[in-house]
C-alpha cells in the first residue's frame, strides 16, 4: 500500500524542503564565490580550501556546544517552537547579508553565524520528529524529509545559479550574488511557515520555577543516563565517526573541486545530479526498510562511503567528480533520514531536544575532525587528494562501531 504523510507530516517535510536550499547554496555557490572572494585578496588555492575547513569546523563547534543546552531548555513546555524559531531567524537573516559582502573575511564571519543558526534550527527540528509522526512511521517520514528536501531545493538552487552564471552580461557578480542568496532565504522561511503555524508540542518537561537551572540539572542527569544506556552511546560513538565523513563532504566537495582546478559551472551541475539521483534513491530505500531492518541499510551506506572516500583519491578530473556526485547522490540521504529516526526511536520521547543536542554533537560536531583533518592534512602534505582520502579511516571506524551497537540493541 502506498505510504501517505498526514498534514502535519507534510508540513515537517516542508521545512526539509526550506532548509536543503541553504544546505544546497553553502556545498555550492557559498564556496565558489568565497574562492572569487579569496583569489581577488590573492590567497592561494591550498590556503582557500583551509579557511574554509577551519570556518566550517568553528560552526559545527559553536553547535556542538550549544546543542545539548538548549535542547535541554526546548524540552520545556511551549519552549522547542520558540527556540527553532529564533534559530532559524538567524540563519535566514545570515543568508541575507551574505549577498552584500565583498570582504573574505567578513563573508567567513557571517557565513559561521548564519551555518549555526541553520545547525541549531535542525537540532529542534529532528526533536520534532517524535511529536509529528508515531514510532513505526518514523522511517518513512525522516525518508520523505531528506528526498523531499533533496529535490525541493533544487527550485531556488537553478533560479539562482542562472542568476550567478548570468552574471557580467546582464548585472554584476555583486548584484547577481545579492539575488541568488535573497531567493533562497525567502524559499528557506516561507516553507518554515506551515510549520511554525500547526506545530504543537506534544512531549515535554513541565517547567519549573527556573527554567534554566532546571534544564541543566536535566541535561545532566541525561548524561548520566547514557552512559548507562549502551546502546544508545555506542550508536553515538559510531554515528559520530560515519556522520563526520559524509557532513565533511557535503561541506567541502565544491572547494574540493574548485581546488582541484575543476571548471566551476561542471561542478555546480554535478552537484545538482547528486540532488536529483538523491530523490528517488532516499524513497526506495524508505520502500525497501519495511521490509528490512534499518540496521542492514545503514551499514550498506557506511560501507558505500567508505569506498567513495578512498575513490576520492584518484580523482582529478571532471568526469571523477560527476562520477563520486552519482554515488554520494545514492547514499547520502538514505545515512542521514534512517540515523535520525533510528535515534529517535531508541530514545525517550519527553526527552527529544537533550538527545538530539547530543545526536547533533555527535553529527554536525562530528564534522570539526573531519574538516579541519582535510584542511590541516591538505596544507602539510600540499596534496588535496590526501586530505580528502583519510576520510575513509573515519567510516571504517564508524561501521566496526555501528554493528555493535546494533548488535546491543538488539538485547535491549
Amino acid at each position: 500500500m502506498k505510504f501517505k504523510l498526514t498534514a502535519l507530516e507534510k508540513k515537517w517535510v516542508m521545512y526539509d524542503v526550506g532548509n536543503s536550499a541553504f544546505t544546497l547554496m553553502v556545498s555550492t555557490i557559498f564556496p565558489i564565490y568565497f574562492n572569487y572572494l579569496a583569489g581577488n585578496a590573492g590567497i592561494s588555492d591550498v590556503d582557500y580550501l583551509a579557511y574554509w575547513g577551519y570556518a566550517t569546523s568553528i560552526c559545527t563547534l559553536l553547535v556542538a556546544i550549544l546543542g545539548p543546552t538548549l535542547g535541554a531548555v526546548a524540552d520545556t513546555k511551549n519552549y522547542k517552537k520558540v527556540i527553532f524559531s529564533v534559530a532559524m531567524g538567524i540563519g535566514v537573516l545570515g543568508c541575507v547579508v551574505l549577498g552584500f559582502l565583498s570582504s573574505w573575511l567578513w563573508f567567513l564571519v557571517i557565513f559561521v553565524i548564519a551555518k549555526t543558526g541553520y545547525s541549531a534550527s535542525l537540532v529542534f527540528y529532528d526533536a520534532m520528529l517524535t511529536d509529528v509522526t508515531e514510532p513505526d512511521r518514523m522511517d518513512s517520514v525522516s525518508s520523505h524529509g531528506y528526498a523531499w528536501g533533496y529535490i525541493g531545493s533544487c527550485i531556488p538552487f537553478v533560479i539562482s545559479l542562472a542568476i550567478v552564471l548570468g552574471a557580467g552580461s546582464v548585472i554584476g557578480m555583486q548584484t547577481s550574488m545579492i539575488l541568488a542568496f535573497l531567493i533562497t532565504a525567502l524559499w528557506w522561511l516561507c516553507s518554515s511557515i506551515p510549520l511554525l503555524r500547526s506545530y504543537r508540542q506534544k512531549y515535554f518537561s513541565e517547567p519549573g520555577e527556573h527554567v534554566i537551572r532546571s534544564s541543566f540539572v536535566r541535561l545532566g542527569r541525561t548524561l548520566r543516563e547514557i552512559t548507562q544506556q549502551k546502546h544508545i552511546f555506542l550508536f553515538l560513538l559510531a554515528f559520530f565517526f560515519y556522520i563526520d565523513g559524509v557532513y565533511t563532504v557535503i561541506d567541502m566537495a565544491t572547494a574540493y573541486g574548485q581546488a582541484l582546478g575543476l571548471d566551476s559551472t561542471g561542478l555546480l551541475l554535478a552537484l545538482l545530479l547528486t540532488q536529483i539521483v538523491a530523490f528517488p534513491c532516499v524513497l526506495i530505500f524508505s520502500r525497501i526498510v519495511k521490509k528490512v531492518r534499518p540496521e542492514k541499510i545503514i551499514t550498506i551506506c557506511i560501507a558505500a562511503y567508505f569506498c567513495i572516500a578512498v575513490y576520492a583519491y584518484w580523482l582529478d578530473t571532471q568526469l571523477d567528480f560527476w562520477i563520486l556526485a552519482v554515488a554520494v547522490g545514492m547514499f547520502q540521504g538514505t545515512i542521514q533520514a534512517l540515523s535520525r529516526s533510528y535515534f529517535a526511536k531508541i530514545i525517550p520521547a519527553e526527552k527529544s531536544g537533550e538527545y538530539f543536542g547530543l545526536y547533533d554533537i555527535c553529527g554536525k560536531g562530528a564534522s570539526v575532525l573531519g574538516t579541519a583533518l582535510v584542511s590541516f592534512l591538505s596544507q602539510i602534505t600540499g596534496q588535496i587528494n590526501i586530505g580528502v582520502s583519510a576520510l575513509s579511516v573515519m567510516f571504517l571506524i564508524g561501521l566496526i562501531l555501528f554493528r555493535a551497537a546494533a548488535e546491543m540493541n538488539k538485547k535491549v
